[in-house]
């Protein structure tokens, strides 16, 4: 027996940590948001995991990015994250993409056979693209909205993105998927706390915003905790 995941076998019994070892998770984004969700996904012990990202480790990452360190600065996230994953969980199979998730190439990375998706990309056309994609597909999957200028603790949530309030990045989404024809049907991990005082939040994807340390992960943690929740109570992996 793999002590490893004796912990969550003692909350999840053997069924439990079998559906996970069988479960595939693919993650959109390693960044602030995406690198703790990819880390909770491994710890939980899943036995297929898919990462997309196309950026390198910059210092500018180093205030918030679990994989950005002293040691990584300039190696591609989706190396950085595979290598730390091995390490937690060595049995584990991890597929790594460096490529920039676009409209046109969304769809490539969507799978076959059942999987779970985390959607923590922000670049706004691709975001939208993906969505409306897993959303025609049925597919079980979340999306992180923003957690740039807040530092409320007590604001996040997990809601349809039809009852998401007090996120500048939702609105926007939720007002171009309507274009489309989608108002609900979008499971969103966001936070509704006001921004922090002094915040400038431009309704603009030219300017950088400021993050703080601990927001973007636990944005990516509890979409985790999303995605592991449904592989313990949905149908068992094939």
């Amino acid at each position: 027996m793999d002590k490893r995941f004796e912990r969550t076998r003692l909350l999840a019994d053997d069924a439990g940590v079998e559906r996970l070892a069988r479960a595939t998770v693919v993650i959109f984004g390693l960044g602030g948001v995406g690198s703790y969700a990819a880390e909770a996904i491994a710890r939980a012990g899943v036995g297929h995991m898919v990462l997309i990202d196309s950026d390198c480790v910059e210092v500018t990452n180093l205030n918030r990015q679990l994989l950005a360190l002293e040691s990584t600065l300039g190696r591609p996230k989706v190396e950085t994250a595979r290598a730390r994953i091995l390490d937690i969980h060595p049995a584990a199979r991890v597929e790594t993409h460096q490529v920039f998730v676009t409209p046109g190439n969304a769809h490539e990375f969507l799978r076959e056979d059942p999987a779970s998706y985390i959607d923590a990309i922000d670049h706004l056309p691709a975001k939208l693209a993906l969505l409306k994609l897993l959303h025609e597909k049925a597919a079980p999957f979340v999306s992180c909205m923003g957690a740039a200028s807040k530092l409320d603790v007590s604001g996040i949530r997990v809601a349809d993105i039809s009852a998401t309030s007090n996120c500048p990045l939702a609105r926007r989404i939720r007002l171009q998927l309507r274009r489309e024809g989608i108002t609900k049907g979008i499971r969103c991990v966001y936070s509704g706390a006001p921004e922090a005082p002094g915040a400038d939040l431009p309704d603009t994807d030219s300017r950088v915003r400021g993050t703080i340390s601990y927001l973007p992960g636990l944005v990516g943690l509890t979409a985790a905790g999303v995605i592991i929740n449904e592989i313990l109570t949905g149908p068992a992996p094939a």
